[in-house]
């Protein structure tokens, strides 16, 4: 593989199936620009991106998260969170060296169509993207983000969009005066959408269930120690927990061994069982009858397009913006970063992702040049 343009193809039918494939520059079209991808993260949210590649209801329509990038009869293009500079312009209000935060494709380049460009940034038109949600469309530029600050930048990519969907279910339990529950079970507690909802959590004013980690016995006394539950335990020791506390569930990895623990110990005193994401896509999803309330899925676009009617787009950046910075003072001691450069490494790291292997305390960003 030369050092020209890359991208990652991925089989839709077997994502497994992954490969680095020369992406050659093509002209562009009047009101397009191509961007150079600076930096961008591997999150298991990615993983959950390529099980629902394909069309699976979360859009409403017939679309997936293979439609950002890729037309139907092409190899998936999987997206990913990060950081880009626009190399050529043919879009008037964008140009070249403008830099933007946004959702782009696993690969060294991207060409994105350009619609109502201004100061803020701009939004990505491609006819396939527009009747797929307008928060992955969204395309902002660095100087304009006022929650934005340099030392956290590499931050940015791997947690900003997860800590968004962790604040989002914290402030839907809020709403819903949390079902009820005196207790909140986080599965897959050391992941950064459930970190990002504990935290949350933590911040709220005034009374609040209990918050408890579930995790695997060898993660337990870590995540303990960073403080942002007020209990941890593993999974094993879902048992030993007070079936006749009133509860509820957040899985944010879809295994269904765990949701069936839980639901079956709880019973009738599960308030609500909420999934969130599918990183464990090889296991069974827990989808056969079980006590206690049926399981609903959050999708945190829907949400944010709810807060954002309801609250108004500038009133909803802001609250973002002042929950954003609170986490970003604890960031550094919750992960590190782990710095990968080039499209072998992005393979390695797309591998290392799907497999489980990576490791849940370390950030992987990877720069593709």
């Amino acid at each position: 593989m030369s050092a020209t343009s890359w991208a990652i193809d991925i089989d839709r039918d077997d994502i497994t199936q992954a490969s680095l494939v020369s992406d050659p520059d093509t002209p562009l079209a009047p009101g397009q620009v191509r961007v150079r991808i600076d930096s961008y993260a591997m999150t298991a949210n990615n993983i959950t991106y390529a099980v629902f590649g394909k069309p699976a209801g979360l859009f409403g329509n017939d679309q997936g998260y293979w439609d950002f990038f890729a037309e139907r009869d092409t190899p998936g293009r999987l997206p990913v969170w990060g950081f880009a500079t626009v190399t050529e312009s043919t879009a008037e209000g964008v140009a070249v060296g403008d830099r933007f935060y946004g959702y782009y494709p696993m690969a060294s380049d991207a060409v994105l169509n350009v619609g109502k460009a201004g100061p803020g940034g701009f939004v990505d038109v491609t006819p396939r993207r527009t009747t797929l949600p307008p928060i992955y469309n969204n395309y902002q530029r660095i100087g304009a983000l006022h929650d934005y600050r340099a030392a956290d930048h590499d931050y940015w990519p791997v947690f900003r969009p997860l800590f968004l969907t962790g604040w989002l279910i914290a402030d839907q339990f809020e709403d819903e005066g949390d079902y009820g529950a005196d207790q909140i079970l986080i599965a897959s507690a050391s992941s950064k959408t459930a970190i990002g909802l504990g935290f949350s959590l933590a911040r709220r004013a005034g009374h609040r269930p209990e918050t408890i980690g579930l995790t695997s016995k060898a993660n337990v006394a870590d995540l303990d120690a960073q403080r942002i539950y007020d209990r941890v335990i593993a999974y094993d020791d879902i048992m030993t927990l007070n079936p006749a506390s009133s509860s509820a569930l957040v899985d944010m990895a879809g295994n269904g061994a765990v949701t069936r623990a839980v639901h079956s110990h709880f019973g009738g005193n599960l308030k609500a069982s909420i999934i969130v994401g599918k990183s464990h896509w090889d296991s069974d999803a827990g989808e056969a009858a079980l006590p206690g309330p049926e399981r609903q899925g959050f999708f945190a676009p829907g949400r944010s397009q709810k807060r954002i009617a309801d609250w108004g787009g500038a009133a909803f950046a802001q609250k973002m913006a002042e929950a954003w910075l609170a986490f970003m003072d604890v960031a550094p001691r919750l992960a590190t970063i782990d710095k990968r450069t080039g499209g072998e490494a992005a393979l390695g790291a797309y591998r290392e992702m799907l497999a489980g292997k990576a490791d849940p305390k370390a950030g992987i960003v990877i720069s593709p040049c």
